[in-house]
């Protein structure tokens, strides 16, 4: 019986000296493979929500996606606005961030006043989320968006500065979309009508193929993440498939002339310019606007004395005029005849849609080096058109 006791004695002790070495070392939390480790955000009870991971993003730097069990999605923007997207039939957890947009799914009912962004919807097969645009009919070149107007599917509420208010707050908008270049007097009129807005910046992002990652936050709010990680990564491998070949030693010049006869070159940061470099061009104006996205006003004189030498001219064609033929393009500016890309013919227009689609820009990417590639024989590509 004493022995017994004496047994016992120490597998109790034993017991609870294993405890304590379990208690003094903390345990390795884990993590999902697609989750950014060193931003993974921690679960709440108080929430309701416990963290599953957060989505996997290449290029994109304006937004991130964090998953929850559950279905419940948690969306942050660059400009520190969070929606909340709560899954079909499901309840919004209590207490959560009183900050943040709660949307429920299905989401539908759209007012997107970002063309670029209807074309990542649309590459998603979920145009039909999209009731109102600030694009008219006449104005869209996408061909998806042009029917659904016709049939009346999507309505024309006025351009991105005077909105159709009434009908907004007829149609019941759900989220409301725009670029930056929504106006403080425009998102106020919205907020008054109780309307969700979310901000793109993708414009805003430095990578060109970051444009179109934004497609996985539009995947997020649709449940169609499969099928935006496959198209993003088809526009990806495009561009990869150029960065093994040798590059091409030949400048491009991107600019276009407003009516009233105003010079505006892209920027060397700008997303043009450096898809130029994605494609295995040098961009003509390297030094312009250093560190900015979008145009810089320059006068003739000194566009000329850089860009006279440039390969190939890419004109933008939906901004500056719309010429139809080399002869329109010249009309212009009669100095643009001495610019050797002019004499070679190499000056390429835009397409009327190029400003309109994002979801493909990596074959915007290869058509500029098709271009830079091309012989007298090749005219026509998806994206741009040589004038002859």
């Amino acid at each position: 019986m004493k022995t017994a006791k004496i047994w016992a004695a120490l597998a109790a002790a034993l017991l609870v000296l294993s405890s304590c070495q379990n208690a003094a070392v903390p345990q390795e939390p884990s993590t999902p493979s697609s989750a950014p480790t060193d931003s993974v955000p921690e679960s709440s009870e108080e929430e309701g929500l416990v963290f599953d991971h957060s989505m996997a993003l290449k290029y994109a730097k304006n937004f991130s996606v964090d998953y929850y069990k559950g279905g419940y999605k948690a969306v942050t923007i660059a400009d520190g606005k969070k929606f909340l997207i709560v899954p079909e039939g499901a309840a919004a957890p209590e207490n959560y961030d009183e900050d943040a947009v709660i949307l429920q799914q299905p989401i539908k009912n759209l007012l997107v006043s970002s063309n670029p962004t209807v074309s990542l919807i649309n590459a998603l097969g979920e145009l039909d989320a999209v009731s109102m645009t600030t694009t008219d009919t006449d104005a869209w070149y996408i061909d998806e968006v042009k029917s659904a107007m016709a049939e009346g599917k999507i309505s024309y509420v006025g351009d991105g500065q005077e909105l159709d208010y009434e009908a907004i707050a007829a149609g019941g908008v759900q989220l409301a979309v725009f670029s930056q270049m929504l106006t403080e007097d425009v998102a106020a009129q919205l907020e008054n009508l109780g309307v969700n807005i979310l901000v793109d910046h993708a414009s805003a992002e430095e990578h060109p193929l970051a444009r179109v990652e934004w497609m996985k936050l539009y995947g997020a709010l649709f449940n169609e993440e499969e099928e935006a990680d496959r198209l993003v990564r088809e526009q990806d491998e495009l561009v990869g498939s150029l960065a093994g070949q040798a590059p091409i030693d030949k400048t491009v010049s991107i600019f276009y002339i407003t009516s009233s006869g105003s010079l505006y070159v892209r920027n060397a940061d700008d997303y043009m310019a450096k898809m130029v470099g994605l494609a295995g061009g040098k961009y003509a104006h390297a030094d312009l606007g250093a560190g900015k996205s979008g145009t810089t006003k320059m006068e003739l004189e000194a566009f000329y004395d850089i860009a006279k030498d440039a390969d190939a001219i890419i004109y933008v064609w939906s901004m500056g005029g719309r010429p139809a033929s080399m002869a329109d393009f010249l009309e212009r500016a009669e100095v643009l005849s001495d610019l050797k890309a002019v004499k070679e013919g190499n000056v390429w227009c835009t397409t009327p849609d190029y400003f309109q689609v994002s979801d493909t820009l990596g074959g915007m990417v290869s058509d500029i080096r098709l271009m830079l590639e091309a012989d007298a024989g090749t005219d026509t590509l998806t994206y741009l058109n040589r004038l002859k």
